[in-house]
């Protein structure tokens, strides 16, 4: 699963003003398969479908009480499956549609929502979601079903101020309290994903696995290539549902790793590597 937050820019994702431009260019694709007669998604929310551009826009730009000219209005988020994952959210774009709309508002949205330490939940967040099934930059012809989320700075209240982009996380002191924990973030959507669907993630696909690959030290990423390479694949599924595969730069990295871990606490195990986290890239993407 490849989740990302599009870096404000001064086109597109711009979004110190109005949120026009993006939710036009999230409609992009529905020309197109109309014209062919194929089904259409409209926008949706956390108890809401098939919403017209209009009210998104209208809804997002009205609510930012106190905003500065300059600052953030809206933030963009990519929630992209892999082909593999796909393949167990349905047989048909529809069913994928249905799928990924499920998993935004029942796993995402409420995980991005505990991610600011405010003691917020998913009917907090103002969010609107539209799916799309091509990926222009793809040289796949199928498996491309992935979704964009528009989601104000402010909560559903206008009152209180919401930034994924923040270095904060979970801040007791100073003008910013709470933050926003990223990794964290994407772990438990990666878990939520697996529980919804009964995914059988294999170590290799996992967050963990990609986090170390891309930001670990030289020695840690041969250890998790031999470690991936000695385990059996039924072993590698039950350790990548079990353990968040975060503890970069450790020299025990292989701790982190139970061959055999069936019957074990899984709360438990999370609180550990929970202890272990390090230090991040924010730019990170899965």
């Amino acid at each position: 699963m490849n989740i990302d937050f599009p870096p404000p820019s001064n086109g597109t994702y711009n979004n110190a003003g109005s949120s026009r431009r993006l939710a036009a260019y999230l409609e992009h694709e529905d020309l197109e398969r109309m014209e062919k007669g194929i089904y259409t998604e409209g926008f949706f929310n956390l108890t809401e479908e098939n919403l017209y551009k209009s009210q998104v826009v209208k809804d997002i730009d009205n609510n930012k009480a106190q905003l500065l000219k300059t600052d953030a209005k809206f933030y963009a988020i990519h929630i992209s499956p892999s082909a593999k994952e796909l393949r167990v959210m349905g047989n048909t774009e529809q069913e994928q549609a249905e799928a990924m709309k499920k998993y935004v508002r029942e796993i995402f949205v409420p995980e991005y929502a505990k991610n600011f330490s405010k003691g917020l939940s998913a009917e907090d967040i103002k969010f609107y979601g539209k799916i799309h099934f091509d990926r222009g930059r793809s040289e796949n012809t199928e498996g491309n079903m992935h979704c964009h989320i528009i989601v104000s700075r402010k909560d559903q209240s206008n009152k209180i101020k919401l930034s994924p982009l923040t270095n904060h996380k979970n801040t007791k002191k100073g003008v910013i309290k709470g933050g926003f924990d990223r990794i964290n973030l994407f772990q438990q959507a990666e878990i939520g994903f697996d529980k919804l669907f009964n995914y059988n993630r294999s170590l290799d696909e996992s967050f963990g696995y990609y986090n170390i690959m891309r930001n670990g030290s030289i020695s840690d990423q041969l250890k998790i290539q031999e470690l991936t390479n000695s385990l059996q694949h039924d072993d590698m599924n039950s350790v990548s549902q079990t353990v968040n595969l975060v503890d970069l730069g450790s020299s025990s990295v292989l701790s982190i790793f139970l061959p055999k871990i069936h019957g074990e606490n899984i709360d438990e195990l999370r609180k550990v590597e929970e202890i272990k986290r390090k230090k991040w890239n924010p730019g990170l993407k899965r």
